[in-house]
């Protein structure tokens, strides 16, 4: 069966909503994206709530005029996720119930990737982090990692140009050093290429562990404290949180977190950046993650009232105080 034939089978819809993330397909994408053919001080407050719509929109980069797109019903402007992270879960599986080869699996993964990422520019998302590749994941079978390698190349050559337009900004975190040599000159290039552009943040997680990602702080923290820079009792929240890989955006710590495909854990994703994040599990395999499953999710998260740990009026209080 041909790839292009898949839209013809009909998509598995059920979903189970819960509050969290982690992934396992592979990245970049864009609008109209196409698939190239394969060959072989301790803080003491959480982080603010997101701005409201109506304030001033920062400067696009290379999208200048690009503004945020009518919402969905039912969804508030005004409490739109500045920072959305994704565990997108349930290639191999989707291609598995059709009968197809699992890299058709990760091709359409990229295709679903590409019309979230478009949602979340047009809606006023700021920052959307996706897990791509675990540092557990080098133990799948060679003959696989070698094909998401390859795609993720392609898709880094394919999009760059897109993403340069519409002022997207593109960031990868995690181990590089495992990547082939090719993929971390092209990981460089588009991060250098792209470093100006801010109407959007996208982050992929490559070879990335959370677990890791909080020693790696701990250990450059140590270096400090050995060459004198800092003392211990220098050492902070927000002197970890400076350490992190995604101290590379402006919003480190994700508002909502989703994961595809019915898992519900985390599975070593973003571990101390994700302290206050709201977690939301639904059944879809990641490549049927549609519209509609992204709106039920920001519709679920602008439900629920982020106390982080204080009482309801002490809430409200800080989220009004942060929006001021």
């Amino acid at each position: 069966m041909q790839l292009s034939n898949v839209s013809s089978i009909p998509r598995i819809q059920s979903k189970l909503y819960v509050v969290a993330v982690s992934s396992k397909s592979i990245p970049l994408p864009h609008k109209a994206l196409s698939i190239p053919s394969s060959s072989n001080s301790t803080l003491k407050t959480p982080p603010p709530p997101p701005p409201p719509m109506d304030q001033e929109q920062p400067s696009t980069g290379g999208a200048s005029g690009l503004q945020p797109q009518p919402l969905p019903p039912g969804l508030r402007g005004e409490c739109v996720p500045r920072h959305v992270a994704v565990i997108m879960d349930g290639n191999a599986r989707w291609a598995r119930r059709r009968g197809l080869p699992q890299h058709a699996g990760h091709e359409a993964g990229v295709r679903a990737l590409g019309e979230l990422l478009q949602r979340c520019c047009d809606w006023g998302i700021r920052v959307l982090t996706v897990f791509a590749f675990s540092t557990d994941n080098w133990s799948r079978p060679k003959v696989e990692v070698e094909f998401l390698m390859g795609l993720f190349e392609r898709q880094i050559k394919a999009e760059l140009e897109n993403f340069m337009s519409e002022g997207i900004r593109v960031s990868v975190i995690g181990d590089s050093s495992k990547l082939p040599k090719s993929l971390q000159k092209l990981i460089t290039d588009a991060a250098e290429a792209t470093k100006h552009n801010s109407r959007f943040h996208f982050i992929v997680a490559v070879s990335y562990s959370g677990q890791y990602d909080i020693v790696q702080a701990c250990q450059a923290i140590s270096q400090r404290v050995k060459d004198g820079l800092i003392r211990p009792e220098d050492i902070n929240e927000s002197l970890v949180e400076q350490e992190l890989q995604t101290k590379c955006t402006e919003f480190p710590c994700p508002d909502l977190l989703i994961r595809t495909s019915g898992e519900l854990r985390i599975s070593n994703f973003l571990l101390w950046q994700m302290a206050y994040t709201e977690l939301f599990f639904v059944n879809s395999l990641w490549p049927d993650f549609g519209e509609a499953d992204f709106v039920e999710a920001l519709k679920s998260y602008q439900q629920r009232q982020r106390r982080y740990g204080g009482r309801d009026s002490l809430a409200n209080e800080l989220e009004i105080d942060r929006n001021r």
